[in-house]
């Protein structure tokens, strides 16, 4: 298990939030921390610790003016680190090259693939065109509902009919390099992981997976680890020191980097 940094920017600045809480009305959010420092700032502390593959998250809607200002943060980034993150939100095949070109290493994609709550494999054809499998990465990230785990686009908001399970992850396998996966009712609580989920994830074991989501503790680290199987990778976010939670971020270094 290896741990993928995170550099989340909501409303044009470096934010820790609750992910069930977004709205795209006036740019919404419950906020856990609002960073005084830009997305470069974290994205030389995780080169220095030669951490790769973590995840530029732009929170806002594409199109917006708040969304603009996400890219001009994320730029930041992608310049002090080139090749050392993946990043996404509102991704499509005419952005997608763009963002290869300004450094990202891959571009994470879900609302472009999960349109009226199904898979649209002709957009997913057209993504790997653009960049190659090797270099996408489908966001999974899912919300439980009548007891399986459904994925959820639009910034979390929107349920799809698609269904996190074997079946799903072999056949999407087949267009990209990895998976990130949020357990968005518990993204942003440090309340502890979703186990079921984690069971779920850690019994399949084809390409990369990424879990996010519920973190709060090395106990629940641990406990990832071991449902995981040893198989998946994380990301932290609120419950690391750098944006005000408990978990030092040195030692998590120390541990997983």
């Amino acid at each position: 298990m290896k741990f993928r940094p995170c550099i989340d920017i909501h409303n044009g600045k470096v934010k820790q939030i609750i992910g069930g809480s977004l709205s795209d009305e006036d740019g919404k959010a419950v906020e856990n921390f609002v960073s005084e420092q830009d997305a470069g700032f974290y994205a030389a502390l995780y080169k220095k610790d030669n951490l790769k593959g973590g995840h530029i998250i732009l929170l806002n809607p594409a199109g917006t003016d708040y969304y603009r200002q996400n890219c001009s943060q994320a730029e930041k980034a992608l310049k002090e680190y080139p090749g050392g993150f993946q990043i996404g939100g509102g991704i499509t095949e005419e952005n997608a090259g763009s963002f290869i070109e300004k450094g990202a290493s891959h571009v994470i994609v879900t609302s472009y693939v999960f349109q009226e709550g199904k898979i649209h494999y002709e957009n997913l054809e057209k993504l790997a065109e653009a960049v190659g499998r090797d270099r996408l990465v489908l966001d999974l990230s899912c919300r439980k509902k009548n007891g399986k785990y459904y994925v959820v686009t639009d910034r979390w908001q929107k349920f799809t009919d698609v269904v996190v399970n074997r079946d799903t992850l072999d056949a999407l396998s087949a267009y990209c390099d990895e998976f990130l996966i949020h357990a968005v009712d518990v993204e942003g609580k440090a309340s502890g992981i979703e186990r079921e989920l984690v069971r779920l994830l850690g019994e399949w074991n084809k390409i990369p997976i990424t879990y996010a989501g519920g973190v709060g503790s090395f106990e629940d680290l641990k406990l990832l680890k071991e449902l995981g199987k040893d198989r998946l990778d994380v990301t932290i976010g609120s419950a690391l020191d750098l944006f005000g939670g408990p978990i030092k971020y040195t030692e998590v270094v120390s541990r997983l980097g």
